[in-house]
């Protein structure tokens, strides 16, 4: 890349979410703001190159001549849309020259934006694209191929998304004091499930690992983490993240099987991103301490920061492990929570210890492949192969990619 094309992709990193937050919040149309956003940047493609302003081409402020640009792009649209003396009126009067306030100034604005954009009243589905495409400045392509549904689909759960935040006049603003937990959570949620989707693709046809996802995952949760510094699930939320995110490399081998933590080159983890999750992990151990109860996501990044000051699997204090997901089980008793549980204790208490307590989860996660996965690799340590082999064929049945059905399938190959 030369360096404007440098400064048009950083600009748009860092800039796509305020730009856009801006303009919801000065003409509260989600869809003037999109556009209006797209063509500035577009426009950006095309100036700064032959602006020539040094030392590369790129204005001192590219956010603010971003906002500038977007906002008399969004202008011109309405006053082309709406050729009613009312609304040429109203185009007029929200017109102006006046310099755009410092970017600092806006950041509430990006706040506002999350919340709408993850609002309960939309489906799950809704609010992840909405997010990614409002705030993470992805295009309607990039979500389709990352969710594994066609371009018009996408497209159309994200028109219906924001026609319904205007039918229902779903506020633009950041919730009352005695709303924000419970709204935050809701926020995190949509992260959790993006940086999920990527840490491991659900489907056959992807790469098993999307690197593009985690990341966007990590930075709009950076961006929650700036503008909500006290909040202790968003710290535990992004330590969780970072801590997960160390360890991809190792995650998917040469021929692309994926490496279970106790195969993994630990030598290949990146020791910044630890460093960084631990750190955020032992100031949310500090509040606990001062009586602060830690939420769930503080929780499992204190189990992967475990995990991650192991030096060897066999290092591992699975002891602790147990014990905090001792504590996880009381903020959520889901059986998936259970199953984790069930596969420290067999590190601590024994496969038949653990496998009692899988085996009380077959109900509720009959259809989940790592359940069979984990009963699996228990009968095998127990020496039941036969019943250990019917296990893995069903957990390569029910396997979401092929990183872990090549997994499954070595260790089942493997067997006696």
């Amino acid at each position: 890349m030369s360096d404007v094309e440098e400064a048009i992709t950083r600009a748009h990193h860092e800039e796509w979410a305020r730009v856009v937050a801006s303009l919801t919040g000065r003409f509260g149309d989600l869809d003037i703001a999109e556009e209006a956003a797209a063509e500035a940047f577009a426009t950006a493609v095309e100036r700064w190159p032959a602006d020539g302003v040094p030392p590369n081409g790129v204005p001192p402020n590219p956010g603010a001549w971003l906002t500038t640009t977007a906002v008399r792009k969004a202008i011109d649209r309405i006053r082309r849309e709406n050729k009613r003396d009312d609304k040429h009126k109203e185009a007029q009067m929200v017109y102006d020259n006046t310099p755009p306030e410092p970017l600092g100034a806006i950041d509430d604005d990006r706040l506002r934006l999350i919340f709408t954009c993850c609002h309960p009243a939309l489906a799950m589905e809704a609010r992840v694209a909405l997010t990614l495409r409002m705030l993470g400045g992805l295009t309607v392509p990039e979500i389709a191929r990352a969710f594994l549904v066609r371009e018009t689909t996408l497209e159309q759960r994200i028109t219906r998304a924001k026609a319904k935040i205007k039918a229902a006049r779903i506020p633009y603003r950041v919730p009352a004091a005695e709303d924000l937990p419970a709204r935050v959570s809701g926020v995190l949620a949509v992260l959790y499930l993006v940086f999920n989707e990527g840490y491991l693709a659900t489907g056959p046809d992807t790469d098993p690992v999307r690197h593009d996802l985690t990341a966007e995952a990590i930075r709009l949760t950076r961006l929650i983490r700036a503008l909500l510094p006290e909040d202790g699930e968003v710290a535990g939320l992004l330590a969780l993240m970072l801590l997960t995110e160390a360890r991809r490399t190792a995650r998917v081998s040469a021929s692309g099987e994926l490496v279970a933590l106790d195969e993994q080159d630990r030598g290949a983890w990146d020791r910044a991103l630890i460093a960084e999750g631990h750190r955020l992990v032992r100031e949310r151990l500090a509040a606990a301490a001062a009586g602060v109860a830690p939420g769930r996501y503080q929780i499992l990044a204190a189990i992967n920061a475990v995990h991650t000051s192991a030096r060897d699997i066999r290092d591992t204090d699975w002891s602790q492990v147990v014990a905090l997901y001792d504590q996880l089980v009381r903020l959520d008793s889901s059986p998936i929570v259970a199953l984790n549980r069930a596969i420290a204790v067999a590190e601590l208490d024994g496969p038949e210890v653990a496998l009692a307590a899988v085996d009380r989860l077959e109900d509720e996660l009959a259809g989940y492949h790592a359940y069979h996965a984990t009963r699996a690799d228990l009968l095998r340590r127990l020496g039941q192969s036969q019943q250990s082999r019917a296990a893995y064929d069903k957990a390569i049945e029910l396997a979401g990619n092929t990183a872990q059905t090549a997994n499954l399938t070595r260790r089942r190959d493997q067997l006696r």
